[in-house]
Order: C-alpha cells, then sequence, then structure tokens
C-alpha cells in the first residue's frame, strides 16, 4: 500500500528527470492535507524552460496526467512548481520611447 501511496511523486520524478538536461536537480516534495496531495516540484534553473514548456503546455499536461494518477487513488493531487533561487534570469526588454522608435526608422 505504501507503493501506491507514493505512486503520484514517483510518476512525477520519473516523467520530469526524463525531460530535462540534469535530472540530478530534480526534487519532489509530497505534502498531504485536507485540500488532497500537493507535489511541489524543485529543478535547476536551466531545466525550467523544458519543464514548464511553450506557453505553459508541458506543465499543463504534466498537471493533467498527475490528476489521472490522483483519480486511481482516489485523491486529488495539485502541482507546485517551485522558482529556482536567484529567480528569474534577466529580461532582454526595453522600453523605448516613441522618439527613439521614429529615430531609428530615419535613413
Amino acid at each position: 500500500m505504501a507503493r501506491a501511496e507514493h505512486a503520484d511523486a514517483e510518476f512525477l520524478e520519473y516523467v520530469v528527470k526524463s525531460l530535462v538536461d540534469n535530472p540530478d536537480a530534480v526534487k519532489v516534495d509530497r505534502k498531504v492535507d485536507e485540500m488532497g496531495v500537493l507535489l511541489t516540484l524543485k529543478v535547476g534553473p536551466e531545466s525550467m524552460g523544458q519543464v514548464i514548456g511553450r506557453n505553459g503546455n508541458t506543465a499543463k499536461a504534466i498537471r493533467t496526467l498527475l490528476r489521472v494518477v490522483g483519480l486511481k487513488n482516489s485523491a486529488r493531487v495539485n502541482l507546485k512548481i517551485e522558482e529556482p533561487e536567484g529567480g528569474r534570469g534577466p529580461r532582454m526588454e526595453r522600453r523605448t520611447s516613441v522618439d527613439e522608435v521614429v529615430d531609428d526608422l530615419r535613413l
């Protein structure tokens, strides 16, 4: 019974380790409360994009699969993806004024 109890965490760990370039950095914490099971996923900063995917599609798919695993074990399973230490990487976004854009357009 203990194996079935942690099937959701084992499944998550297996899927994420298969997705990322650095599987040694994958950590899964499991907590149970009155709301159900909360799985907290920690990965290396270089792997965040691989776990989340374009427009969050990979993370949505993982959450859907975890709900199915939870239904098989009569539990509600939720996934929290923790942001790695140091936060997000530098952004390339630069705000420009209308005058700078017009100057760039002049030949």
